[in-house]
């Protein structure tokens, strides 16, 4: 299983999104780790500026007037306590380091007194139940009141520190807490200007590669019709320098070989004309033989020899070129060889009838019947013609009752000059043109023609006429 796309714009465009999706996906995290960092500091300097202002209200305090006003200021995520020893000095990572050093520069400047500090910060997740010791704080000191830890417990994962000031008259105050939680929300806004972006660049995006990739559509299509019409209308030569080169070289090619066609139709037709003199010749000294039997035999190679000329000219003529096209009454043409089957001692039966007249070339629709029910009639007895009408195709199938063709021989019938073994006999072997012929006529049309042998017996030929395909 192929998971690539096939086609030149879906390639295009998984490439495209694939890049700018990495590109967005890069941008956001580039912009969670600045914001993070901004927010961090932004939420570290109103913690370093409240710690300050707690050491100035203390300092201004008597010891006394300190231990009833401390558990008032001591709410989570804050937790102060008075005369706490000092915090033991450990290895952090770098990352936490210089954070610490940080907020311990931002609590001397809103300080201003050159005061030693101590600060340990750390990244922390959510607090967890210690087994025994009820609830802590992890990178807590001495651990918490109850009924703070269990606040504390539900607050969002942040970065948690401890901030260590002496006071005037030498008692060390603990300040123990934690970031706000507002630094792990999601930018909403962000993400929603983001989205915008990308859908803004994606439909810009699938209409840039469509617009590139146009073109070459375009002429895969009429490459692919020139092989059904020589003679349609040439490509319009205008878009980018390489669609117009690629539009110029394929016109160059249709003249060439419409030209080329031409001029071996108007050879052939030299030749055909040229071959009745000495036929018109030969057929006169046949008329002077006394043995009849001879002159029955050289009769019937001179009929044989002007319908092979006839037949290879009508093909490599192509059949109804230069027909105008007309509205054809498809029921009326039908009867029509249906009766001049009839004069030649065939049967034909019709069942079914064209909704509406259909708009093709009326002799080349002639031509192509008639070889398909000469067939039938020649090959399988009798011909039965069922005829199915839409708005959207008119479907022709003409049965026989005759042995059918090998599956093997089916689609070389079509063949020019090919003819199935059994039915190379003067009495009922053709040219071998007329199917190439009548099938050369269905695809002018924009159609289709295909035989199948059928279970009950005989062989169907079955031509597909689409309506509302123009034709030239």
């Amino acid at each position: 299983m192929r998971l690539a796309p096939r086609s030149l714009f879906s390639r295009l465009v998984v490439v495209m999104l694939t890049v700018l999706f990495i590109a967005q996906l890069t941008s956001l995290a580039i912009h969670m780790h600045e914001r993070s960092e901004a927010l961090s500091q932004a939420s570290g300097m109103q913690s370093a500026q409240r710690i300050a202002e707690i050491v100035k209200l203390l300092d201004s305090l008597q010891p006394a007037e300190r231990l009833r006003i401390v558990p008032v200021l001591s709410s989570p995520p804050l937790s102060i306590e008075l005369g706490k020893s000092p915090v033991a000095a450990r290895e952090e990572e770098a990352g936490a380091g210089a954070r610490s050093a940080l907020f311990a520069a931002m609590l001397r400047r809103f300080l201003g007194d050159g005061r030693p500090v101590a600060v340990s910060l750390t990244d922390t997740a959510m607090l967890e139940p210690g087994p025994g010791r009820g609830f802590r704080g992890p990178g807590m000191h001495g651990g918490w009141s109850p009924p703070m830890a269990a606040a504390h417990y539900f607050s969002q994962p942040g970065i948690a520190f401890v901030a260590q000031v002496p006071l005037r008259d030498g008692t060390l105050a603990t300040f123990d807490s934690r970031l706000p939680a507002q630094t792990a929300n999601w930018p909403y806004r962000l993400l929603l200007s983001l989205a915008v972006l990308l859908a803004a660049v994606i439909a810009v995006s699938l209409l840039a590669v469509r617009w590139v990739t146009r073109p070459l559509k375009v002429l895969a299509e009429t490459a692919d019709e020139l092989g059904k019409n020589i003679h349609r209308p040439a490509l319009e030569e205008h878009g980018p320098l390489e669609v117009v080169r690629a539009a110029h070289a394929l016109n160059t090619m249709q003249a060439r070989l419409i030209g080329y066609l031409d001029e071996r139709t108007r050879v052939l037709a030299a030749m055909s004309h040229d071959l009745k003199t000495p036929l018109t010749r030969l057929r006169l000294r046949a008329e002077l033989l006394e043995d009849p039997a001879l002159k029955s035999k050289i009769a019937a190679d001179l009929d044989e020899m002007q319908s092979m000329v006839g037949g290879a000219l009508d093909f490599l003529r192509g059949a109804g070129s230069g027909e105008p096209v007309k509205p054809v009454d498809m029921a009326a043409l039908l009867e029509s060889l249906q009766a001049d089957m009839q004069e030649m001692g065939g049967e034909v039966r019709i069942e079914g009838a064209a909704l509406k007249p259909f708009p093709g070339k009326p002799q080349a629709l002639k031509r192509c019947l008639w070889n398909l029910l000469d067939n039938a009639v020649k090959y399988g007895k009798r011909a039965r013609v069922a005829v199915d009408d839409n708005d959207q195709r008119l479907e022709i199938r003409i049965r026989d009752e005759g042995p059918g063709i090998p599956a093997s021989e089916i689609e070389k019938v079509f063949e020019p000059f090919y003819r199935v073994e059994a039915s190379r006999s003067r009495e009922t072997g053709g040219t071998g043109l007329g199917l190439s012929i009548a099938r050369g006529i269905a695809e002018d049309h924009g159609g289709r023609l295909t035989l199948r042998n059928r279970a009950q017996g005989g062989l169907e030929s079955i031509l597909t006429l689409p309506r509302g395909v123009p034709l030239t």
